[in-house]
């Protein structure tokens, strides 16, 4: 035991009132270095005011941000089997499932709800990214199933926003069976004559690019979202050449035809709302839509991709 360390410098901070500061009270900016007070950042729904860089958004937060108020029906998770496959790597999965959902108070890395977004009423289903990177499990597999279900049985369109570094590795051929899973369920919700809204975010990657991330009625993305299958480095390291700038961002992939629109968050509900009342053949308040830069493309970019 060191007793300066243990014993003398916490007497002395207690006598001079001193506290210990957390070490996440300032977030830097990846683009500019520019650090920005946590609360000043989630105050501008986590978009940094100087850059506009759109860094990662909590899930819980963006379906409270998403809908009217706040307000929203949370659906449940639904319950299913805890590591099937046994699995351990550097550490035990049973463990990083237990890490997770300490850090992120979540069940699994799917969150989803019942509101309405400027009177449209609307399911909504989140990857949490931060937790075990978004990935997609059995569990998510199935709480994306069940909002599609959920979607048809209210007669209401379904939005989706992911965050995801792809299918989940300890999870084995039981993550990739998510694949065409929630493909069905996708084609299921077209059947029923709803419109399905894909707001890609960053990052967008692997097996969830490859279903239901791709399947949309309409594409939007945020500012600077990477979208991809395999990541740049490892597409340079196989064909040995130089991507372009910017490659796999959303601008680039609005330019190249996979996007859309390219949406700022502060503008995607308003813009979301637009998009589900043309797609619903709702009336539409002129009022709100006045002065918005994000809508005012949108019929073409709508028109265009349904």
């Amino acid at each position: 035991m060191n007793w300066i360390t243990n014993y003398v410098r916490p007497k002395i901070n207690s006598m001079l009132g001193r506290r210990e500061v957390p070490e996440n009270l300032w977030i830097k900016c990846p683009e500019t270095g520019e650090m920005v007070f946590h609360r000043d950042l989630e105050e501008n729904k986590w978009v940094i005011p100087a850059s506009g860089f759109h860094m990662k958004m909590p899930a819980k937060a963006r379906l409270k941000d998403l809908f009217d108020d706040g307000v929203y029906e949370a659906l449940p998770q639904p319950k299913v089997a805890q590591d099937p496959l046994k699995f351990r790597d550097s550490k035990k999965y049973v463990d990083r499932l237990r890490d997770s959902r300490a850090k992120t108070d979540m069940e699994d890395t799917i969150v989803a709800g019942v509101g309405r977004v400027q009177g449209m009423k609307l399911v909504g289903v989140v990857h949490e990214f931060n937790f075990m990177g978004g990935s997609l499990g059995m569990a998510a597999g199935e709480a994306i199933i069940k909002a599609f279900e959920k979607a048809i049985a209210e007669k209401c369109p379904l939005v989706i926003f992911p965050a995801s570094g792809g299918a989940r590795m300890q999870e084995g051929i039981l993550s990739l069976m998510q694949l065409p899973r929630t493909t069905v369920a996708v084609q299921m919700l077209k059947e029923a004559g709803l419109p399905y809204i894909v707001v890609l975010t960053n990052p967008t990657t692997g097996g969830v690019t490859a279903s239901y991330a791709m399947l949309g009625d309409l594409h939007l993305a945020e500012p600077g979202a990477e979208i991809c299958f395999a990541g740049k480095r490892v597409i340079e390291q196989t064909i040995r050449e130089k991507l372009p700038e910017g490659f796999q961002t959303s601008e680039y992939l609005m330019e190249h035809g996979m996007v859309d629109m390219v949406v700022k968050r502060h503008d995607i509900p308003a813009t979301l709302a637009r998009v589900l009342k043309i797609l619903m053949k709702k009336p539409m308040d002129v009022a709100k839509l006045s002065g918005n830069t994000a809508l005012a493309a949108l019929p073409i970019a709508a028109s265009a991709s349904v």
